[in-house]
């Protein structure tokens, strides 16, 4: 087992595929995490997601993904930056969900579910503001969902096979590439991606959480003539620190930090996404708003501050 994620492309056919598995990546996003098994099954699906369709695009930023959920499943969240650091959460209503719960009925039970994909620059230009395109929540697993998105958002035809499990996270995706013009389509490519897919279709979830990337590649196509390229590493890593912390008690004005002060004595904040938290005192909140967000204090580790 191996955090790796594997980029291919067929010789002579206009379709490129990627193949990613997570393990230590996927336990150490969890570690801080108890969700119920259900909720974490589709998160796993989704992380892998985010990381085969991050991938595939050039942009210096980050790949954000959101499902907005009607169920028990309120929200989900789901980041990944251009060097493939991921990180995810989820809000869950408290009430009891059964393991084996459809994903129609986990987020979409009065088909009122939305999913988001957001593009967040990391050095935007003047007004330069994320990108973001939404759906309604179609599908009955977390790869039909994303197949409906970028379908309808991206205009692509896109196949995904995704699985998780308590160790692990992993996925599949084939992509065909567009061409200049409507005319370009021959039968041949159809015929070629109608074959990619049927092979894909072949793949068990077993597979792909056991199985390594490049040996799960060459079962699948090992009658096709494919070009594998280096191999990437998705890893887990959070993006929350003092700074930003400091950020966004800034948005919150000073007069509702202040009655947080009053009341409670100092101010704590626990990162969603890795469980990390974070405490300001009244001399660090009155640096804070009396000279900006630069006085909190850089040299102090991201934690808990005593």
């Amino acid at each position: 087992m191996t955090d790796q994620l594997l980029k291919f492309a067929f010789n002579g056919v206009p379709v490129r595929g990627e193949l990613v598995q997570l393990d230590a990546a996927w336990r150490a996003m969890t570690a801080h995490h108890r969700y119920p098994p259900a909720v974490m099954r589709v998160m796993g699906e989704m992380v892998a997601a985010a990381a085969l369709l991050a991938a595939n695009i050039k942009f210096n930023g980050a790949l954000v993904m959101q499902v907005y959920g009607d169920g028990p499943l309120q929200l989900l969240v789901v980041e990944c930056q251009p060097d493939l650091a991921l990180r995810a959460t989820a809000k869950v209503r408290t009430e009891p969900i059964a393991d084996d719960i459809t994903l129609r009925d986990l987020l979409n039970r009065t088909g009122r579910g939305r999913f988001a994909i957001t593009l967040d620059p990391k050095n935007p230009l003047p007004g330069q503001r994320p990108y973001q395109g939404v759906v309604a929540l179609e599908g009955d697993s977390v790869a039909e969902v994303l197949q409906t998105y970028m379908r309808q958002s991206e205009q692509l035809e896109t196949r995904l096979w995704l699985a998780s499990n308590e160790g692990a996270a992993a996925g599949l995706l084939l992509q065909r590439l567009p061409h200049d013009g409507d005319d370009d389509r021959t039968p041949e490519d159809d015929d070629a991606w109608e074959h990619l897919v049927a092979l894909s279709q072949t793949v068990r979830s077993e597979e792909l959480l056991s199985l390594a990337p490049a040996d799960l590649s060459h079962r699948l196509f090992w009658q096709q003539s494919v070009d594998h390229f280096a191999p990437l590493t998705p890893r887990f890593q959070c993006t929350c620190s003092r700074e930003r912390i400091g950020k966004m008690l800034l948005s919150l004005g000073q007069e509702e930090v202040d009655s947080i002060i009053t009341e409670q004595g100092s101010v704590g904040v626990t990162c969603e996404f890795c469980g990390r938290q974070y405490s300001l005192d009244p001399v660090d909140v009155a640096h804070l708003f009396a000279r900006g967000v630069e006085t909190v204090d850089a040299s102090t580790p991201d934690g808990v501050r005593q």
